[in-house]
């Protein structure tokens, strides 16, 4: 195997596979970035056996061949080498040799047919989404994931296609994270759950371009995404998803319209007073004054705080997480949100009209009285 090719090209393809490299393993060929090289194109693959990732790498081939090299010290040399052409060849007893203007390393390495394949995922049912609409879900979801291996449903999305819809879900127990999109899909209604691990590195990795599509293959267990030059392509955790159906057609007593940006900015300030492992809330006392008090007690200090709201409904004291509240707030862009509450022990739930996005956060225990 001998190719050519730039620093920039080479160390832009290594950044998007080495996130299918496993760090955890007894399995060495899984710490390994798989180089193929055919007549017209250089390959590269990483495999954990749960993410799998292969990106084209836009060089010249000299000659053809396969090794699999150790991802770390690859990266890292190619890393620290000049800004300039690197030429890649391996040896018959399976040494990689590396040069780079004056920059001369030799490397083990191993046979590229001991590297585990990427699974083959037919391509008979999809979708195409837009790289700029796939990332924002993403975005827009992936902050109430749990990380609780103990219910693995819970460190996975949702993603449901159904009457022309994708839908993607993300809980952890306190809040549900919602968003709609509307896609040009004729398939039959499909639902899957991906690792939040595979959708943060895929956002990492996709441009967000508006004009670039995203084409998203499903099966059985596993989940195909192919964009420009690259495949993605993730084990699926197994499972029936949480029924939220309930959870979402709560009947309100309460309904305020609020600027996002004064909220959230309000709510940042409180939370300056409530360290993570003290569980403060900021307590909202709703008045029928449409004005909202915002208030934090806490061993730090205290803060009081008013803004403006429209109303309706009755009043309510009611408290929550305040980076609970931040994480939606953050991702939502319009000008104005809207809050649907029932009473001070029933989840609240932000939406739009249109319901592109939903979300849903539990509140925190307070006792109504002391406010």
């Amino acid at each position: 195997m001998k190719i050519k090719c730039s620093k920039s090209n080479l160390l832009s393809a290594l950044n998007i596979v080495s996130k299918a490299v496993s760090t955890k393993t007894t399995m060495p060929i899984l710490e390994c970035i798989l180089i193929e090289v055919y007549a017209d194109k250089i390959k590269l693959t990483a495999n954990d056996l749960e993410l799998g990732i292969e990106t084209i790498l836009d060089g010249d081939v000299v000659e053809m061949g396969r090794i699999a090299i150790e991802a770390k010290i690859f990266t890292d040399i190619i890393r620290k080498l000049p800004d300039s052409e690197v030429f890649i060849e391996s040896t018959e007893d399976y040494k990689t040799i590396i040069r780079c203007e004056k920059s001369k390393f030799s490397i083990p390495s191993k046979s590229g047919d001991d590297f585990t394949e990427l699974p083959e995922i037919e391509k008979g049912k999809g979708i195409s989404i837009s790289q700029f609409t796939l990332k924002e879900v993403i975005r827009q979801t992936i902050f109430s994931i749990s990380d609780n291996e103990n219910n693995k449903l819970m460190t996975g999305e949702l993603f449901e296609v159904k009457d022309g819809k994708l839908t993607v879900v993300s809980l952890d127990g306190h809040r549900i994270s919602m968003r709609n999109v509307e896609i040009d899909s004729n398939i039959e209604d499909t639902k899957v759950v991906v690792p939040g691990k595979t959708l943060s590195d895929l956002s990492k990795i996709i441009d967000g371009g508006v004009d670039d599509m995203v084409n998203i293959y499903f099966s059985d267990r596993h989940i195909l995404f192919e964009f420009e030059d690259t495949l993605v392509v993730s084990r699926l955790i197994e499972g029936e998803y949480f029924k939220i159906v309930q959870m979402l057609s709560m009947d309100h007593k309460i309904k305020i319209n609020v600027n996002n940006k004064e909220f959230l900015n309000c709510i940042d300030r409180a939370s300056l007073l409530i360290k993570e492992s003290d569980k403060k809330p900021i307590v909202m006392s709703i008045k029928n004054d449409n004005i909202m008090y915002l208030k934090v007690d806490t061993l730090m200090g205290s803060m009081n705080e008013e803004i403006e709201i429209n109303k309706e409904g009755d009043e309510l004291i009611i408290g929550f997480n305040p980076r609970f509240l931040m994480d939606v707030l953050r991702v939502i862009d319009d000008e104005d949100i809207t809050v649907y509450m029932r009473d001070s022990k029933s989840p609240c739930i932000i939406k739009n009209d249109a319901e592109d996005y939903i979300y849903v956060i539990l509140p925190v225990n307070i006792n109504a009285d002391a406010y």
